[in-house]
């Protein structure tokens, strides 16, 4: 299934949320959930990285956690670096687990639809097969710095 979101929708998830839970956030620099964890930090959110390899170490100040059981009971967006099969159970837990759920954001590739009703049904919104950090960059006009969607056409050097 094909899902459409509203520019209106996505922009309102992301201006509500304040704590972050990023599910298999590396601390790879080179890996794209550390790209989106980063900036997504330097856009003022709280990121809370939940990866149990990494437990003991820290992201951008933040401390590893092992899993959902470990995060605050006030986490209101969770975003899954998993593979869709892995997803069911994450937000089975994040629902019974976090009550000030508020999203779950499932990034691009990784699309689960049982799971997504789950959270629905909950109250819950739910955006798949998405990237927060590319969301944001098109729906705020950053990409707009980076020298994309300028609007002007030109061959000047």
């Amino acid at each position: 299934m094909s899902e459409n979101y509203t520019d209106r929708f996505l922009k309102d998830v992301l201006q509500r949320a304040k704590r972050v839970a990023i599910v298999g956030l590396s601390s790879k620099e080179t890996r794209p959930s550390y790209f989106v964890g980063r900036y997504l930090k330097l856009r003022g959110y709280e990121i809370l990285p939940v990866n149990p390899a990494y437990v003991g170490q820290d992201f951008m100040g933040a401390p590893y956690v092992a899993g959902l059981a470990d995060l605050p009971d006030d986490t209101d967006f969770l975003d899954i670096f998993r593979r869709s099969e892995d997803v069911l159970p994450i937000v089975e837990e994040a629902l019974e687990r976090l009550p000030r759920l508020q999203s779950i954001w499932m990034q691009i590739g990784v699309v689960h639809e049982e799971a997504a009703a789950l959270a629905r049904a909950r109250g819950v919104d739910v955006v798949m097969n998405r990237c927060p950090k590319i969301e944001y960059q098109r729906l705020f006009g950053e990409l707009r710095r980076g020298g994309f969607n300028t609007g002007v056409i030109s061959s000047k050097l």
